[in-house]
């Protein structure tokens, strides 16, 4: 007869998440895994595989959250709106949580991605879908008339894109506000000239 699950699995991964988003993947130790799931290693191994299996499940899991939250961010109207608010966000974390994470996406394309395959394919694909998202953005803000910009929607959101692990290692670095503030403006201010 099998054993009762006696833990709930998401709530375990998403623990094991906030641990590798804080520490990073080489940092955290098995050890730290058990201790946030409440976890025996028999059942972290059983449900989840190894540490790596449990991370890339993890990474897997917050990257659908952000996914989830962008579409319904970058939706609004007008359309410009949408993308200041998506930028925003990075900030407005940074005043709300003085240990800030960041994005754990940004923190893989550094930490990982380098020499693991699996974590530079996932990179690879945050940054072609916040690409992607942007371009349909900028082309309804277009249609909305909220933005201008003289490069078309695709070069645009290649710059957003390129701006966004900027902004978020200015975040990590604790830069003052009114300099996070100015930088973000100025990114903004793309879609706006005519």
């Amino acid at each position: 007869m099998a054993r009762h699950q006696e833990f709930e699995t998401d709530e375990a991964l998403h623990q094991a998440m906030k641990v590798f988003w804080r520490k990073g993947y080489e940092a955290t130790s098995i050890n730290d895994l058990l201790k946030a799931t409440n976890l025996s290693k028999s059942s972290l191994y059983a449900t989840f595989g190894g540490k790596r299996d449990l991370f890339l499940a993890a990474f897997d899991s917050y990257r659908d959250a952000r996914k989830s939250e962008a579409i319904k961010i970058l939706n609004q109207t007008p359309a410009r709106k949408g993308i200041e608010q998506f930028y925003k966000m990075i900030l407005e974390g940074a005043k709300a949580d003085e240990f800030s994470n960041g994005c754990m996406s940004i923190n893989q394309a550094v930490e990982m991605a380098p020499h693991d395959e699996d974590v530079r394919v996932r990179v690879k694909q945050d940054f072609q879908l916040m690409e992607k998202f942007l371009t349909q953005t900028i082309e309804q803000g277009r249609l909305d008339g909220s933005v201008k910009g003289r490069k078309t929607a695709r070069e645009l959101s290649r710059i957003l894109v390129v701006a966004f692990p900027g902004l978020q290692v200015m975040v990590r670095a604790k830069c003052d506000q009114e300099r996070l503030d100015e930088a973000l403006q100025l990114v903004l201010s793309l879609l706006d000239e005519e």
